[in-house]
């Protein structure tokens, strides 16, 4: 009995990850992509600042680019296409302050908070990609 009870408890330690990421979703495909981004340099400057964000279009990333916006905290790294439609000219997301504005539904806009990827009532937050912030150097990458 003591034996399972170890084995089942080794089992669940080994089987639980901090780092695992799960950014999936069926509308936008995965890439493997990195990039850096220095604040110090003038077109990303703009970064220094909470609320602030710039658009990357990064070699081998996604088309649709990749929003970093500052949290004020740290930094959010979003994929640049609506996460809940197939990819398409309407898909690319638009920046309205803190919100990126998906136009591809006629009767509504539909408007993602960049704090949290959420949007109310829709089922795929905006993709996430990983951030890591050293300095004034910001690497985001998949």
């Amino acid at each position: 009995m003591r034996k399972l009870l170890f084995l089942l408890v080794i089992t669940l330690v080994l089987g639980c990850d901090d780092s695992n990421f799960n950014n999936r979703n069926p509308y936008l495909p995965n890439y493997q992509f990195s990039f850096d981004i220095n604040t110090n340099l003038p077109s990303y400057s703009n970064l220094q600042f909470p609320s602030n964000h710039i658009k990357i279009y990064p070699n081998n990333g996604p088309s649709s680019g990749v929003i970093v916006f500052n949290t004020g905290s740290t930094f959010n790294a979003f994929d640049g296409g609506c996460p809940n439609h197939d990819l398409s000219g309407c898909s690319i997301l638009g920046i309205n302050g803190i919100e990126a504005d998906c136009n591809c539904d006629f009767h509504e806009n539909i408007s993602y908070n960049l704090f949290t990827g959420q949007a109310p009532g829709e089922q795929y937050p905006l993709k996430q990609y990983r951030v890591e912030v050293n300095g004034t150097n910001i690497r985001v990458f998949n």
